[in-house]
């Protein structure tokens, strides 16, 4: 794959590709709920919005563990310690099992409750609950599924992601198209139906991870031809890396939370134009994850190579790729900003008042394709409490900035979409600022 540590375009390409299409698979999940639920109503593609968010708030705390689990997996990797990479994730897998339980059950108490409190409508709010309810039993499928994807991604074996990914997204199509709009005589469920059907496709997506690691994988060299004991040992290891990822991971997406809890405050027409233009956003978001998970991974393998010095050419040829590709999405999105639109919704005035925040999201971009590869390469040193740090200054002005015009002035919808910027550009500044210093260098994780 290398050459004493030196990952060329094509080096990166391979390992970034699987993972791109893996990612806009998974996009096509939250695609496929938001153009189905944008033709049943304003209020469902509302309501979607909050619900999608919310579960994702709560699915990023064991994200997050995979993500750091992910940085050990690499550097075992790195290192030539390949069953070393088998017991992060067995470990890493008996971790996320109890947790998604504990998730689930905290959240069957207390989110009536929480919900109730924060949305304005009562329309939205029973939409919005019915959602979360039905979608959180999936969240068992889908922490088991973040293991086995910090585990390819870590040992660079990213081809598989793209299969896993195919499956899932035809399985969540067919699921959601049956139960939300009620075919094969099965009842119209509405936003409940998307959210069964999300939860059915993370079932489909585990079941095809295990076939394929008991066909495909070479189970004796990574240690996965037996389920290993649970080592207590080993977790206290990783949760020095993981902690900080998991705190990280959902204290953003929370903030992402509150920001559309803010824009639903402006009302249900603010509320679906942010849907559909978080929706579009998503196209931009997983193309740039997937360069950044690229050179989170590929620092981490490097670093665990020993040539540490190669860490910023690296990055540099990473970020060079993300924005060749990333630019001539966002050109070609400025020019058919309703084209776009109509993808997630058929109600015509709702397709022309979305497209001056479509613009303002898209501009974001040029500064959040820095950030993110920046940030990511940051997590991939192992500095991952430096990490959360940066991530949490970036964090603080961006939720100032929300506070000020959507809390306090209540500006205009698309004015409120350059909170993207600001959040972008701290993050940017604070993560080239860390690589730059050199502070990161021969850490041992």
């Amino acid at each position: 794959m290398t050459t004493a540590g030196t990952y060329s375009y094509r080096n990166i390409w391979k390992v970034a590709y699987p993972i791109l299409i893996s990612l806009v698979m998974e996009q096509m999940i939250g695609l496929t709920d938001t153009a189905f639920l944008g033709r049943v109503g304003e209020v469902e593609l509302g309501a979607s919005a909050i619900a999608i968010i919310y579960y994702m708030v709560l699915f990023m705390i064991g994200f997050g563990f995979s993500i750091g689990a992910q940085i050990i997996i690499g550097r075992r990797n790195g290192e030539g310690r390949f069953k070393d990479t088998g017991k992060v994730f067995w470990t890493g897998l008996y971790f996320v099992l109890g947790l998604s339980g504990a998730i689930i059950l905290l959240s069957e108490i207390f989110s009536p409750r929480m919900m109730k409190s924060m949305v304005s409508s009562a329309a939205i709010y029973d939409a919005a609950l019915s959602y979360v309810r039905w979608r959180l039993p999936g969240m068992v499928f889908a922490f088991i599924t973040a293991m086995f994807r910090a585990f390819y991604v870590g040992t660079t074996q990213t081809k598989t992601l793209t299969l896993n990914s195919i499956v899932m997204v035809a399985s969540n199509v067919l699921f959601n198209w049956i139960l939300i709009f009620g075919k094969f005589g099965c009842p119209a469920l509405g936003i409940t139906g998307a959210a069964i059907g999300s939860s059915l496709a993370e079932l489909v997506s585990l079941i095809f991870f295990i076939a394929y690691t008991y066909i495909r994988c070479d189970r004796r060299k990574y240690g996965l031809d037996k389920a290993a004991r649970f080592e207590k040992e080993e977790l206290k290891g990783m949760m020095p890396v993981c902690t900080w990822t998991m705190i990280q991971h959902t204290i953003s997406i929370s903030t992402w939370f509150i920001f559309f809890l803010y824009i639903e405050h402006l009302g249900e027409r603010a509320l679906a134009i942010s849907n559909i233009t978080r929706s579009v956003s998503g196209l931009l978001w997983v193309v740039l994850q997937a360069f950044s998970s690229t050179c989170s991974t590929l620092v981490s393998n490097i670093i665990g190579e020993g040539h540490q010095e190669k860490v910023m050419s690296l990055v540099k040829r990473i970020m060079k790729l993300s924005y060749g590709i990333i630019s001539v999405m966002i050109i070609l999105f400025c020019i058919f900003p309703e084209t776009i639109a109509r993808i997630y919704t058929d109600i015509p005035d709702l397709i022309y008042a979305s497209v001056p925040s479509l613009i303002v999201m898209c501009s974001s971009y040029f500064l959040a394709v820095g950030g993110q590869v920046f940030f990511l390469a940051v997590s991939g040193t192992g500095s991952t409490k430096t990490a959360f740090r940066l991530e949490l200054i970036a964090l603080t002005v961006y939720m100032i900035y929300c506070s000020v015009i959507i809390g306090w002035l209540k500006l205009d919808v698309a004015v409120c979409w350059t909170a993207e910027h600001i959040y972008s550009g701290m993050l940017l500044i604070c993560s080239w600022w860390y690589l730059r210093s050199g502070r990161w260098k021969n850490r041992n994780i």
